[in-house]
């Protein structure tokens, strides 16, 4: 599309008045341009002659006989509007807030939606300083306007693909030219906000700056970019579901690769062997730690990163969704001077918060706190956290060897792997030492019969061993969509439901808050056994995990199937949920 294509409505928004028009400066355009150098005396009087003859405005007349380049009059409008000005482009427009203002609005003023951060939408306006078209855009909208100028061409052009039926981001970044693929300087400080970031780095940065924040504003634990055969797939994993996003072209999927790897400080030549990587990035002014690994596939390097934002979790105990008879028992666990406190369940259940949220509830001046981890999640304040590293020899059994020399009062172990750290851990908590850790079992009877295939001697774990916490997470229903229904006889026979049969439970439909799938959030489902006397003498006849189990039922004690259920009466999660987490023997 060119200047003279357009039409006369759409010509009157290319450029504003002011181009033509002198402002605060003194000088005109014209003689502004002339002074930079951008354009000569003689074009000058050529422009100026044509303007005569139809009237048009200077900087779009230049523009038209080629005397001058659409981008190269940003600045100069930039200062004379004084209002960011942005050459729109591939990667700047978030697909999600474009249908913020419908498309006849947009033609009709002249207008963009680029991005929302919070309630303040970013709009690219052919007239900013229209105050009328503003207070129309925030009616329409029900956000904040933040206008930017934009250049009527571009925001044309960016209209008809824009409103098109499934434009995506995929769709931005398959009009990429090769040459458009370059890595530039790094900047960690990923705001979509920040529009000399957005209009300033290449199609790719912006791309992965793109797959950051947005994974951030949806709550994402981990980002998952795999490559394919002719498609990348981008996937976020958000309260334990992955969902797919986008498909950028196959094509680019080693750039955004080798972005990833410059942010981690990772080796980008290397591409035949897995690598681990971390970064540290600020989105929207939130401090988010990214933990970086790519693994070789056929197709190209599968790229994971993890999302440790500090803002989103808590390090509370009382905050966990704990039971107040199990906090109660796990503070009477941490109590103990001396021990060793198992926490257990599969990866992503949350073992690492619990086990940080009771370290600050130890934290005092008067301990010697100290963590062996693979990786360090979160920094703490006040405790020593050393990075477990195999390739250095710092293996979980090595670290612990040498942090008992430290005369600590506290140890965290991250997790116990092998028969070597179980041995030296219940060595450490028999020696007077409060030793934290986690394993891999379905609920907390297992956790000892772990520690027997390990090798431990029975009266040893009866002896060291506190207690056990098992944990899942289940997804919390979508209070948006949240509705009663009469389950199955069958699902309550298979959860062994003992309640009232008669009564309704709760479930979500699925809405557009919850991207159809019925769940918003996640809660912690516990099982907490406490060892007492009689426990450790069944565990000292190295009993089986079924007695285990059978003896803390008998005896009070609630098992995940329990607290579950309790959790599915009280409407905050489904019986769905219950079943696919909680172990039901």
């Amino acid at each position: 599309m060119t200047l003279s294509t357009l039409t006369p409505r759409t010509q009157s928004r290319v450029f504003p008045s002011v181009m033509g028009s002198a402002t605060n400066n003194p000088l005109p355009l014209g003689e502004q341009l002339v002074q930079a150098g951008l354009i000569t005396q003689d074009q000058l009087k050529t422009a100026l002659g044509r303007q005569k003859e139809n009237r048009a405005r200077l900087g779009e007349l230049l523009v038209e006989l080629g005397f001058i380049d659409l981008v190269q009059l940003l600045p100069f409008l930039e200062r004379q509007l004084k209002i960011k000005a942005v050459r729109l482009r591939d990667g700047m427009i978030d697909p999600g807030v474009v249908l913020h203002i419908p498309r006849d609005v947009a033609e009709n003023l002249g207008v963009l939606a680029m991005f929302k951060v919070h309630d303040t939408l970013t709009v690219a306006m052919t007239e900013p300083k229209n105050l009328q078209q503003k207070d129309e855009l925030e009616r329409i909208t029900g956000c904040k306007i933040r206008p930017v100028f934009g250049l009527g061409i571009d925001i044309s052009e960016m209209i008809e693909r824009c409103y098109r039926a499934g434009f995506e981001v995929d769709t931005v970044t398959a009009d990429l030219s090769k040459d458009a693929v370059e890595l530039e300087s790094e900047s960690l400080n990923i705001d979509l906000a920040d529009l000399d970031t957005v209009s300033d780095g290449s199609p790719i940065i912006s791309l992965v700056n793109y797959i950051i924040v947005h994974a951030v504003r949806q709550g994402a634990s981990d980002i998952h970019i795999e490559p394919g055969d002719h498609v990348s797939i981008v996937r976020y994993r958000v309260d334990g579901q992955l969902h797919e996003v986008l498909r950028p072209r196959h094509e680019f999927h080693p750039a955004i690769v080798s972005r990833i790897k410059v942010m981690a400080r990772m080796d980008i030549a290397e591409h035949r062997a897995a690598l681990d990587g971390r970064m540290h990035v600020s989105v929207e002014g939130n401090p988010i730690d990214l933990r970086v690994s790519t693994l070789p596939t056929v197709l190209g390097e599968n790229v994971v990163l993890r999302v440790l934002d500090r803002q989103s979790v808590t390090f509370d105990l009382e905050k966990l969704g704990l039971p107040s008879d199990m906090l109660s028992g796990v503070k009477g666990m941490l109590r103990k001077p001396h021990g060793l406190v198992l926490v257990t369940g599969p990866t992503g259940s949350g073992k690492t918060t619990t086990l940080y949220s009771a370290l600050e509830l130890l934290k005092s001046v008067h301990n010697k706190m100290v963590t062996v981890e693979d990786p360090v999640e979160y920094r703490l304040d006040m405790i020593n956290q050393v990075q477990a590293d195999t390739s250095s020899g710092m293996t979980f059994a090595s670290a612990l060897r040498s942090i008992l020399r430290q005369d600590p009062d506290i140890i965290m172990v991250g997790e116990i792997r092998d028969s070597e750290t179980a041995e030296i851990a219940i060595q450490a908590a028999l020696t007077g030492h409060l030793v934290l850790s986690t394993l891999h079992t379905n609920d907390s009877a297992g956790a000892v019969t772990r520690l027997l295939d390990m090798n431990v001697a029975p009266y040893k774990i009866a002896a060291a061993l506190v207690g056990v916490i098992a944990q899942r997470l289940v997804r919390n229903i979508c209070p948006k969509c949240k509705t009663s229904y009469f389950p199955p006889a069958e699902l309550l026979d298979s959860l062994r439901y003992q309640g009232n049969r008669r009564r309704s439970f709760e479930r979500g439909d699925g809405c557009s808050e919850c991207r159809d799938t019925g769940y918003r959030g996640r809660s912690g489902v516990y099982e907490v056994m406490q060892i007492n006397s009689e426990l450790r003498e069944i565990i000292s006849r190295d009993a089986n995990a079924e007695s285990i189990r059978r003896w803390h039922r008998e005896h009070g004690g609630q098992t995940l199937l329990d607290h579950g259920l309790r959790l599915a009466e009280s409407g905050s999660t489904s019986l769905d949920e219950v079943a696919r987490v909680a172990f039901v023997d």
